[in-house]
């Protein structure tokens, strides 16, 4: 199969669809694979690098997209991306489509195959190609949100850890799935005052065995939630429905009694946000303020860490990139149905119930496209 990997175009986006070893493993499997010059350039890795696994390299992203069997991208891919995907085609990448009309239709209108990261199921219904990326934002949030704490950024200038004679920052971490445990466990390790909301009793017992008694582990409700978030100096939202629109957990109204300086992180950015008042952002201009309250909506956080980001998603992709390269999709996710439920999009059609009812469009079993 002729396996293709552009140049990210997104802001401030550096990671790589595949690594070296990616590549040099889907080639010993008897695949072509093809990188975009300078695709690599972001995690300081030469086209060489990639030629000395054996790969090619093409001189721009529209000859990886006219001549690739399979595309294999880490962002979803922009308008201009979306327009050079063509019927028969096979993309594997993040997608988040639910909150995502536009680049849902440019998909369907292409007539390709996308299979979505952020969908393929792993035992116990995890998402194995959603968590590396979950674990990395999770840290980042807390990082960012420390940040944004300080006086300069906007914040209200509170030490996440405070110092001897004075209180730490108050965080509030709404969801205890992958990326809310690694928010707790970076701002806890900074010494702050942690609490994380979640609706699950026997995930708030794990939590709190896991941190000790040193983070307050309480149950989810809509009064919990508006209390909590009043008193905190920073708010880190954690929630995620598989494929589906995030809850609108933070109302306008919650955001307009919150300290001034205060601030959010909203991880749930990629699938619409868990704010009310959460709009997109860049790396470039993460920042922005409601009713004094500082808002940091950036929706490809672990681009900002590519190094570590494009290793944790590629030890995850790769066997599923291996499977569908060396059967094809369709005996691929025959023998996988976990590998099934990442089906997205096919010549047109929507095979993710999620966003089909997000969007209020058709929406077509993917169990009757691979018979």
């Amino acid at each position: 199969m002729k396996i293709g990997v552009p140049k990210e175009i997104k802001n401030h986006e550096y990671r790589v669809g595949l690594s070296p070893a990616s590549a040099k493993e889907l080639i010993a499997n008897g695949h072509e694979v093809t990188i975009a010059t300078g695709a690599a350039a972001g995690i300081g890795l030469t086209d060489d690098v990639y030629r000395s696994m054996g790969a090619k390299i093409a001189d721009s992203n529209e000859a990886i997209f006219a001549e690739s069997e399979m595309i294999i991208k880490v962002k979803e891919p922009q308008p201009q991306e979306c327009k050079q995907l063509s019927r028969g085609q096979l993309l594997f990448t993040y997608l988040h489509l639910a909150p995502d009309p536009e680049q849902t239709k440019l998909l369907l209108e292409s007539g390709v195959t996308a299979v979505a990261y952020e969908t393929v199921t792993g035992p116990g219904n995890t998402l194995p190609l959603l968590a590396p990326m979950s674990e990395v934002a999770g840290r980042l949030a807390a990082q960012a949100g420390a940040h944004c704490l300080e006086r300069a950024q906007g914040g209200c200038g509170v030490l996440m850890g405070g110092v001897p004679g004075t209180e730490p920052a108050k965080v509030l971490v709404i969801g205890g799935g992958v990326v809310g445990q690694n928010a707790a466990y970076i701002a806890r390790g900074m010494g702050a005052n942690v609490t994380i909301l979640d609706r699950s009793i026997s995930k708030l017992r794990e939590l709190d065995i896991e941190f000790q008694g040193k983070a307050n582990c309480v149950y989810s409700t809509t009064e919990s939630i508006e209390r909590y978030a009043i008193e905190s100096d920073l708010v880190i939202g954690a929630v995620l429905i598989p494929g589906a629109n995030a809850p609108k957990l933070i109302t306008r109204e919650i955001i307009g009694k919150m300290k001034p300086g205060s601030v959010v992180v909203d991880v749930a950015i990629d699938q619409g946000g868990c704010l009310e008042t959460s709009k997109p952002t860049t790396h470039q201009d993460p920042t922005f303020v409601v009713d004094g309250v500082v808002h940091y909506c950036v929706a490809n956080m672990p681009g900002a860490v590519p190094q570590t980001s494009t290793y944790a998603l590629n030890n995850a992709t790769l066997p599923f990139s291996l499977a569908m390269a060396n059967h094809g999709w369709k005996a691929a996710m025959q023998q996988n149905k976990d590998l099934l439920n990442g089906l997205n999009v096919h010549d047109g059609k929507l095979t993710y119930k999620a966003v089909a009812d997000a969007q209020g469009l058709e929406y077509t079993d993917p169990a009757s496209l691979i018979l």
